[in-house]
Parts: C-alpha cells; sequence; structure tokens
C-alpha cells in the first residue's frame, strides 16, 4: 500500500508542519501508511519547535502531480548485458515478452532487444567470429563441461569438415579458432598441437584420455555436446553476447519521477510500443506500454491547515484528495468523490488533530504532544487571537501534562525564534508567511510578520513599500497587505498597497489611513483581516 502524503500549505508555519507531523503518526497508529511533507522552507519559529523536541523538518515535497513512477508499469527482471541471446529468446517467448531491457552489473540501462533484434541478428551479423562467455556456449548447445581454461572465448568458429592433412597443409585453423568436429580425433589432435582457443566435440562421443590429457597441457578448453554438427553450428551463434545485438542508443527512455503530462505526447505519437523507466541515477526500473496510461493511480494526500487549491501543492489537480482538515473559511478544493472534510472554528488545526486522537483513543507520543501544543499557541499567540476557543485551551492544558513544560517560558523563546529578522531580506520576511486568496475573484495578498521589535521594519519602511508594490504589479495582485503584528502590544502595523489607500481606509475604518498605521487588536488574519477585505470589496462592487 502506498504512503498517504500529508502537508499543510505553501508557506509552512508552525501550525501547518506540526498538523502535518502529527496527523500522520495518528494515521500511521490507525494503520493507515502516511507520511509528513511540507511544500516550502520552515520558518525560525517551527525550526525552533522541531529542534526543541527532536523531530526531524519533513521532506519537502515539490508538487503531487501524477509521475511515472505513479503508473501500474511491468517490472520486468532485466538481462545482464554478457548473457547470452540464446537464453534472451526462451525467456522472452516462455513469459511472452516482446521487449527485453539489458543492464550492466550496476544495475544501469545499457539497452533493450526485440525478437526482431534476434531474427535479424541471425540474418545480417558475422556468422563467423564469436567473443562471449565460455559457460554461454554450455548454456546454448546444452554443453558439457570437459575442459575449462579461459572465462571468455574469443575467436573464428571453424566446422572440421575436412582430413586432418587438408586443415594442416591449408592453415585452415589457427590459434584463434572455434572447432567443432565430431569424432575425428586425428583433428581434435592437431587442433590441440596448434593451442586453438575451443573444441567442440559433437553428437556426445567420448573424448580418449589421452587427447584429454594432451588438452590439458596444453590449456584448450573443450566443450562436449549430444547436438550434431550441424545444429551446433547452426546455433552456436546464439551463444553470443546480447550486447552484441542490443539497441543502445536513441532508445526513448523516461525517469520515474518525470511527470506523466510531460511524456504523454511523446508516448502516444511514438512507434514503438514499450519504453524502459529509469531512476535519476540511472538504474532500471521496469517497463512502461501505452495501456499503463489509462486509469494512472494518483497520488493519495490529506490536506491539513488549508483548503484552497492557490495555497496548496502544485498539481493538486492530479491528486486523490483523502481528507481536509482545517481552521480557515472554506475555500475552492474541490474532489470527485465525497470526502472527511473536517473544518472546525478553533484556533489552530492542531486542536482539531488532538480530539482526533481522542477519538480514536490513540495516546499521543511526547514528543509529538510538543508539537501540536506549539502549533496551538503559535496560531492562538497564546490565547491573545481572537480565534482563540475554550477547546484550544483544554488542548493545551492535556497536552502540557504530557510534556511538561511552563507554558508562558516557552511561549516566549518559541515566539523570540520565530520574530527574529536577523539576515533575512526583505523579501523573505513578506514571504515568509504569505498567503494568497481569491477574495470576491480578486487576487489578495496577506503577508502577516511577527515582531518583538517594530523598528525594525520602520527603519525600512519606504523600502517594504515600494517592495509590495512591485509585489502587486509584478504577480497581478488586486491588493496586498502586509500587517506586522506586535505580539506584546496585541496589534498590527499595516504596510499595503500604495493605489488602494482608499480601499485600506474602507478596510480598517481609521480615522487616518497612512503606510505603517497601527490597528489595535488586530492579531489574526483569518478572524479579523480577510473577513474585513471581503466586506469592502463587496461595497465597491455595489
Amino acid at each position: 500500500m502506498k504512503q498517504n502524503l500529508i502537508f499543510g500549505h505553501k508557506t509552512p508555519d508552525t501550525d501547518s508542519v506540526c498538523a502535518a507531523i502529527a496527523l500522520s503518526s495518528l494515521k500511521n497508529s490507525l494503520n493507515e501508511p502516511s507520511k509528513p511533507y511540507v511544500l516550502g522552507m520552515i520558518n525560525k519559529e517551527t525550526e525552533f519547535v522541531l529542534k526543541h523536541f527532536h523531530v526531524e523538518v519533513p521532506e519537502l515535497l515539490n508538487n503531487v502531480k501524477i509521475q511515472i513512477k505513479d503508473l501500474d508499469y511491468e517490472r520486468i527482471r532485466p538481462f545482464m548485458k554478457y548473457q547470452s541471446v540464446h537464453f534472451a529468446y526462451f525467456y522472452m517467448n516462455e513469459n511472452k515478452l516482446r521487449t527485453l531491457p539489458i543492464v550492466d552489473d550496476d544495475g544501469n540501462l545499457s539497452g533493450i532487444i526485440t525478437m526482431k533484434d534476434i531474427a535479424m541478428s541471425l540474418i545480417n551479423t558475422d556468422q563467423k567470429h564469436l567473443c562471449t562467455l565460455y559457460d554461454n556456449i554450455i548454456e546454448t548447445l546444452l554443453g558439457k563441461n570437459i575442459l575449462k581454461f579461459d572465462r571468455v572465448i574469443d575467436g573464428e568458429v571453424v566446422v572440421a569438415s575436412f582430413e586432418e592433412k587438408t586443415l594442416r597443409r591449408n592453415d585452415i585453423i589457427d590459434r584463434n579458432s572455434i572447432v567443432i568436429v565430431g569424432d575425428r580425433y586425428d583433428v581434435i589432435a592437431y587442433s590441440i598441437e596448434i593451442c586453438v582457443k575451443l573444441i567442440i566435440v559433437t553428437g556426445d562421443l567420448e573424448i580418449p584420455d589421452d587427447l584429454i590429457q594432451m588438452a590439458t597441457t596444453n590449456k584448450v578448453n573443450i566443450i562436449s555436446t549430444a547436438y550434431q554438427t550441424y545444429y551446433t553450428a547452426k546455433n552456436i551463434m546464439l551463444s553470443k553476447y546480447v550486447e552484441d545485438i542490443m539497441k543502445s542508443h536513441d532508445i526513448m527512455m523516461f525517469c520515474d519521477e518525470d511527470d506523466l503530462n510531460d511524456c504523454k505526447e511523446d508516448i502516444e505519437q511514438s512507434r514503438h510500443s514499450k519504453f524502459p523507466i529509469i531512476s535519476r541515477d540511472k538504474k532500471y526500473l521496469g517497463l512502461l506500454s501505452r495501456n499503463h496510461l489509462i486509469n494512472p493511480q494518483r497520488k493519495r494526500v490529506i490536506l491539513v491547515d488549508h483548503n484552497e487549491m492557490n495555497q496548496s501543492a502544485e498539481g493538486i489537480e492530479e491528486a486523490e484528495i483523502l481528507e481536509v482538515i482545517d481552521h480557515h473559511k472554506i475555500g475552492d478544493i474541490r474532489t470527485s468523490i465525497p470526502i472527511s472534510f473536517r473544518n472546525n472554528p478553533v484556533g489552530s488545526s492542531n486542536t482539531i488533530i488532538f480530539y482526533m486522537y481522542r477519538e480514536n483513543n490513540i495516546e499521543i507520543p511526547k514528543e509529538v504532544a510538543g508539537l501540536m501544543l506549539s502549533g496551538i499557541i503559535s496560531d492562538t499567540l497564546l490565547f491573545k487571537s481572537p480565534t482563540t476557543t475554550n477547546r484550544d485551551r483544554i488542548a493545551v492544558d492535556e497536552l502540557l501534562k504530557i510534556v511538561d513544560i511552563d507554558l508562558h517560558e516557552y511561549a516566549m523563546e518559541m515566539f523570540k525564534a520565530g520574530t527574529s529578522l536577523e539576515g533575512k531580506t526583505m523579501e523573505e520576511i513578506i514571504y515568509q508567511d504569505f498567503k494568497k486568496f481569491n477574495l470576491e475573484y480578486k487576487n489578495v495578498g496577506i503577508s502577516q510578520v511577527f515582531t518583538l521589535d517594530i523598528n525594525q521594519i520602520m527603519n525600512k519602511k519606504d523600502e517594504f513599500i515600494k517592495l509590495i508594490d512591485e509585489i502587486t504589479f509584478d504577480k497581478d495582485y488586486f491588493l496586498i497587505i502586509m500587517a506586522v503584528t506586535d505580539i506584546v502590544n496585541e496589534g498590527s502595523y499595516m504596510f499595503y498597497t500604495s493605489s488602494k489607500e482608499r480601499l485600506v481606509k474602507g478596510i480598517f475604518d481609521e480615522e487616518e489611513t497612512f503606510q505603517g498605521m497601527y490597528v489595535d487588536k488586530c492579531v489574526s488574519r483569518k478572524k479579523q483581516i480577510v473577513p474585513k477585505i471581503i466586506n469592502a470589496l463587496r461595497l465597491i462592487r455595489q
């Protein structure tokens, strides 16, 4: 069973990251294999929390598009390039295969062969020179190992149909010969005398001991086969390496991490019927055919702390959404089948997950409890946010019994780590907690920056305003607001798109509107800023 992918929104904050980890732990306890991910770089607050509770940062997920690896392609066992054409033929025939992948010792794809390649090799390739493994010849001719001195046999095939004196007089065989012979013991003796590469004795005939001794002294390889001379000569070339006949250039292949939509057209228009699949490091994985493009298996995802398409992973429309757990307004996520959609008006997604643990009677591990607690106090600003509910407070009280920390002291350390702007560019500050909304059919961006020192922003006020205006124009936003929230004083300083000052005045209903104006008791993007913007936009539409 494939794992469920659990993740929060594109700008990971403490609540979304901790919720993904906590829910993944719960799902795994319920025998629903799951793995948490993040869709972007975590902020300093979240980094502090994960380090404090000794939890690794979840893996970064670039997108949830359908990839080649999501297809149920054929896991056909590959052949080694030094195995015989003969063996390949019988394997393909027995397993009804039209295409066989060939790999090297490291498992890297070297090429492919088809039944047509095998047939054409018997017509177009050199039927005299043979270079292959001694064991391949044994396997092809169902032979017996009489004497073996060389692993590789490399020479010219000669059927010894002449008398020994004719062979000697005309130098028909030499040290590079692979001699096929019946019970012509004089020819065998002569072949041993000049130290040919290999002697193949046909008809399952006995070889006299004196010739065996002589061949041992001269280190001449000998194989015995029950096949007659004609059959042996006809089939010995099937013992050559598959490498000799495989197609190794201009192979249409795909990486398992390739997006299906990027490959689909090439596959459908190709004259080939099979396509090798390789890993990023060139290892062979399997074969793909057009039939595998039908009903591809989509990635199974669970969304936490968001339910809007533009806040989710790239390619979310191609994924199978199993579940949504959120505490924001209901957005535009669409599904083709009914799903579990849990949306509660609480201060944190982790509060919802806490009660899910209770409902399933699952014990919360200490480190997970610490993460959940951190997510709740982060999103509720230690219960100062108007989004805070009694359910949030109850959850924190219960989680404190598991982690046993000084809540206020820990919260201040966490906020201090999260509000530090040291070393960040202005663009990084704006985007560290930035969400895009489609409000009343208009794109609105809201950045929330938490700080314990407003002067860090005010000292670069004009530069921040200029950057906000540039982003508004370049990214085609109707409005961008950057709310710099003072956690201690429970209010926010507002910076906004310069051309929308009149609209901003209507949003916050302040007597005087200016860049950096302070809005008291405004600390929640979700419950205070977004609803005010919606109301203002509705008014201008009337």
